[in-house]
């Protein structure tokens, strides 16, 4: 049998980046902690943590963290029907990636009753829609928010729609970089702005257009910040539709290619086994994401 003391040890470890932070988290001293995840290591015989900085989790560890996730999911759901055997009294947490970009739009307004309703209080992670499913294979997360279709083991993929992005910059950078119309040559030559190194969206875009290969860019790593560099003329990008409605209709932002869009699919990642409040929040999910996002 495991010892889910020495398994919540190396959830901690991984999730808040280090041995301090764990041994803040779980209320004991550094040194225990690191106890703790020796001990793991001797009884399953290899290692389940690569000592970097932050820590990352072996092969084996991320196996045993995607167990450490799916239990306290479960384990949620007995203390509902057992309240004798809840220990703390503490709301459910679940452990969730998603894009920045997800966050700053429609992501909270498609969760608020749902988090009053159930009591639920949420962990988000930012990563980039392309690449959040990692965070569900590292067994750090209970679901992910990503453009990737096709689920890591033991997971299952649903479909919520597709976030329409439109090139914008602000009408002083198009007169600057602009003054005879805007052209994919053009284009590609005028710095962009552009979310981080895992950010491929505008080189999709570009890509799309004939433009192959590197450009001049940028790096924001804020939705919002992104928005405010466009805003004021120190480069274009791609920014989600639903976002700047409003700058648009107010003229502080103008589409540089007419009716050129690119649409990025949204699939919901959750694990198969993780109990009544995991598949609720994904029946929730499947009901109201499309009030924001375009059917799929």
């Amino acid at each position: 049998m495991f010892d889910y003391k020495l398994l919540a040890a190396l959830g901690a470890v991984v999730e808040q980046g280090g041995f301090e932070r764990a041994a803040q988290m779980l209320g004991l001293s550094q040194s225990a902690v690191s106890q703790r995840i020796k001990l793991l290591e001797t009884r399953v015989g290899q290692p389940v943590l690569v000592r970097s900085t932050p820590p990352a989790p072996t092969e084996l560890g991320r196996r045993l963290l995607n167990h450490v996730q799916q239990v306290r999911l479960l384990e949620g759901e007995l203390s509902e029907l057992l309240p004798s055997l809840d220990e703390g009294g503490l709301p459910d947490r679940l452990r969730i990636a998603l894009s920045a970009d997800s966050l700053a739009t429609w992501w909270a307004p498609a969760l608020a009753d749902f988090c009053a309703a159930q009591a639920l209080l949420l962990d988000l992670l930012l990563e980039d829609q392309d690449v959040g499913l990692k965070r569900m294979r590292a067994g750090e997360v209970a679901a992910c928010l990503c453009a990737v279709e096709r689920p890591v083991a033991g997971a299952r993929s649903l479909p919520l729609g597709r976030m329409r992005y439109r090139a914008l910059a602000s009408p002083a950078f198009i007169a600057r970089h602009f003054p005879d119309g805007v052209t994919p040559r053009r284009l590609a030559q005028a710095p962009a702005i552009v979310f981080g190194p895992d950010d491929r969206l505008q080189h999709r875009y570009l890509a799309a257009l004939g433009q192959e290969g590197g450009f001049l860019h940028h790096l924001c790593p804020s939705s919002e910040g992104f928005v405010r560099l466009i805003e004021n003329g120190i480069g274009w990008g791609l920014v989600p539709e639903i976002q700047v409605r409003e700058a648009c209709a107010a003229g502080r932002l103008r589409e540089l290619l007419t009716d050129r869009p690119i649409d990025v699919p949204l699939y919901w990642h959750y694990w198969r086994n993780g109990g009544s409040l995991l598949a609720t929040l994904t029946g929730h999910l499947q009901r109201r994401a499309g009030e924001w996002l375009l059917p799929d």
